[in-house]
């Protein structure tokens, strides 16, 4: 049998009796947590649902339980809502004479004989110091009572916005352990999901037309295509290229997101309530319906997943913030295929309207977008190359904006390690490295006039001919995980790239271009490994122009 899952108004609660099984914690609602659910509700405003009889209400969370053998309902989750429910209407409750009172649902504490009769019998200024649990209840009585003897308080408009436009959300469970659900829900506090109580929506029998055949193939199918689109969503491959969310359990529910329109960011349950009022029709062309919609947008994703020129343009789009993936949805189902890859195209160039790519510098905003888009079309213009760009990775590491070469303003705090570094690799073939490297072998680091004198004469020695004015160019800088770039600092060019090399065999993600980069692959045969040189450079920035010259301007 198929969990129930439905919205119940707090009036429809009196059909049933309650058990507080002994796993549950005692009752502890503070008074302010009273008082606040109180506010709540008379500060709530039902207003009539366009084109329907109805009206808005107001939702508390969930309560799950489970029918015992005895008819009671075991409580799971909600113990604490329940209890101050009970203490509400049982107020109310006591303004009518004896014989218009309604007849209230009954709470059986398993761990507090008599429970049921202490609170039935409530009243307004007694105490409880019985147990624990009695104090409490006793004292949160106390305050509701004190809350609606405010002077010029509606209680009437109160009372009927309680019962009828204040409804939670009723999860039956026919699970065989009722302590494996509270474990569940409970451990760590982790409360029922949107996209958990939306598969009960989906999976309900009540919304099925009474074909026991149909139904049982229809939840069959549901669930077995759930289970495929969630399992492509743990891919994390998958998940970061259509956002940038940290990764969550249930991820499907990334999908019931996007499809609620009415979205409030206050409301927990308020992609839940979105399905729900769906599914108030309950139908078995609604239920196909919205499962056909749900997915249609996977569908749609993951073919933007497998083919390799959307995975990329589409990845930097979301990566850089210039669309979401739900503006892309809706552009693309407007649009033929080709016309949507013209529309990436498009935004893409918007991204660098006004930009040249002659005058970018460090600490100019679009580096960083120049040289992920860099990175990314260098990788997709090799076309025999299957390899997609990893944004789950690019996504969860910090990125840096790495100088090829050493600067020379930036002193580095360990000056011996820097020099013992430095000095293994300069050319001494040359008199002037060998006079550089006996220097540095006679250098006395504290002397701090000293070491900055040698200090500039090696990265000098380093950086070959490559201008002073140029260091800060875009033929001089790339794009490097901040934890490789931060450990070796300001670094000399061939210590950089051993570095790097080392690194990328540990398993690190080294992009591609920064790779080439270190690796020579811009260098005439036979490489200056040692060295980046103004040759390297010019190199470098003809294939930056070549590689983004249709969507970045030279000039």
């Amino acid at each position: 049998m198929e969990n129930i899952l439905e919205l119940k108004t707090i009036n429809s609660l009196q059909e049933n009796n309650f058990f507080i099984p002994s796993y549950q914690r005692g009752y502890r609602w503070s008074n302010i947590e009273v008082i606040d659910l109180l506010n709540d509700i008379a500060d709530f405003k039902p207003r009539q649902v366009e084109d329907s009889d109805e009206k808005t209400w107001y939702c508390l969370q969930p309560i799950v339980v489970k029918r015992k053998d005895d008819g009671l309902f075991e409580v799971i989750d909600g113990q604490q809502r329940l209890t101050s429910i009970y203490l509400v209407l049982h107020y109310l409750n006591q303004i009518y004479t004896e014989e218009n009172r309604q007849k209230l649902f009954e709470l059986h504490y398993e761990t507090r004989s008599g429970s049921s009769t202490f609170l039935s019998k409530l009243k307004k200024d007694v105490s409880s110091d019985d147990n624990i649990d009695f104090y409490y209840i006793s004292e949160a009585y106390k305050a509701i009572t004190l809350w609606f003897n405010k002077p010029n308080f509606n209680r009437n408009d109160f009372e009927s916005k309680f019962k009828f436009n204040t409804k939670v959300i009723w999860y039956e469970s026919f699970e065989i352990d009722p302590i494996a659900i509270f474990t569940r829900i409970n451990i760590g506090k982790i409360p029922l999901t949107n996209a958990e109580l939306i598969k009960a929506l989906f999976l309900n029998s009540s919304n099925f037309e009474k074909n026991k055949d149909r139904i049982r193939l229809k939840q069959l199918e549901i669930s077995t295509e759930w289970d495929t689109i969630e399992h492509a969503l743990q891919n994390d491959r998958f998940w970061y290229f259509i956002n940038g969310k940290k990764a969550s359990t249930n991820r499907i529910e990334f999908i019931f997101d996007l499809m609620n329109d009415e979205k409030d960011n206050t409301d927990t349950y308020s992609t839940f309530r979105f399905f729900n009022k769906k599914f108030q029709n309950k139908s078995f062309s609604v239920i196909e319906k919205n499962w056909a919609e749900i997915k249609k947008y996977f569908q749609r994703f993951n073919e933007w997943f497998q083919e390799r020129d959307l995975y990329h343009k589409i990845g930097f789009l979301i990566t850089t913030d210039s669309l979401t993936i739900k503006d892309l949805y809706e552009v693309s189902a407007n649009k033929s295929k080709s016309e949507f890859k013209e529309f990436l195209d498009d935004t893409i160039k918007n991204n660098f309207k006004g930009v040249s790519l002659e005058n970018v510098q460090y600490g100019d905003k679009s580096v960083k977008r120049i040289l992920l888009l860099y990175n990314i079309l260098t990788m997709l213009s090799n076309k025999k190359d299957n390899s997609f760009f990893p944004f789950d990775i690019f996504k969860n590491g910090k990125w840096d904006i790495e100088h090829i070469t050493s600067v020379k303003d930036t002193i580095p705090d360990n000056k011996t390690q820097w020099l013992t570094d430095a000095k293994a690799f300069i050319d001494t073939d040359k008199k002037e490295g060998r006079q550089l490297k006996r220097r540095a072998d006679e250098c006395d680091c504290t002397d701090e006039n000293v070491f900055n004198s040698l200090f500039t004469d090696i990265v000098s020695h380093f950086n070959s001919n490559l201008k002073d004015e140029d260091i800060n160019d875009i033929s001089n800088l790339t794009l490097l995980d901040s934890e490789t770039n931060r450990g070796y600092k300001n670094a000399v060019f061939p210590l950089k790239r051993k570095t790097i090399i080392t690194r990328e065999k540990d398993g690190t993600f080294i992009p591609l271009c920064t790779k080439n980069v270190f690796l020579k692959y811009f260098s005439d045969y036979p490489p200056k490994i040692s060295f980046w040189t103004q040759e390297d450079r010019d190199n470098y920035f003809k294939d930056l122009e070549k590689v983004l010259a249709n969507y970045i301007n030279r000039f």
